[in-house]
């Protein structure tokens, strides 16, 4: 997205997509539970050392349920659906911004009938996802409200 393949613009085309923007799976398939999400890098810049991305879930998907120790920042797009931060559930709707601190569980789901869509800012050089054990999942769905948002309910 830097050097000479972009020249600061990128046109927006239909479907919540962006020129000169590849679309991609959203994580390597077998790595970790997801269902119906894809990824586009929209900017990406070694003197900013920060990324942005947009993500896609569709209708009844679902990213990762994970932590890891780089902040990111996510602001609703498109659609609706529900995130988990930490120990609280939240309903989502376009332009909510989500802050999520290090080392806090969460992940995103989108509503049965409509795709989520969202920007998540990061850094460029970010550590590797801690994926939850037994331990962890059980110590999470104690929590009022949590087991229902990870079963999709």
């Amino acid at each position: 997205m830097s050097g000479d393949d972009f020249d600061g613009f990128r046109d927006a085309e239909a479907g919540f997509r962006w020129a000169g923007v590849e679309r991609l799976n959203y994580k390597e398939e077998g790595s970790a539970p997801f269902k119906a999400i894809s990824r586009q890098v929209l900017f990406t810049d070694p003197n900013l050392a920060g990324e942005l991305r947009y993500f896609e879930i569709e209708p009844g998907g679902f990213s990762t349920l994970e932590r890891h120790e780089h902040v990111h920042a996510v602001m609703i797009l498109r659609g609706r659906g529900t995130c988990l931060v930490g120990e609280k559930t939240r309903a989502l709707e376009i332009h909510d911004l989500v802050t999520i601190a290090p080392w806090t569980w969460h992940q995103f789901r989108a509503n049965a009938g409509e795709a989520l869509g969202f920007l998540c800012l990061v850094n460029a050089r970010r550590d590797r996802p801690q994926l939850p054990t037994a331990e962890d999942l059980a110590s999470l769905r104690a929590i009022p409200g949590v087991a229902e948002f990870l079963d999709g309910k």
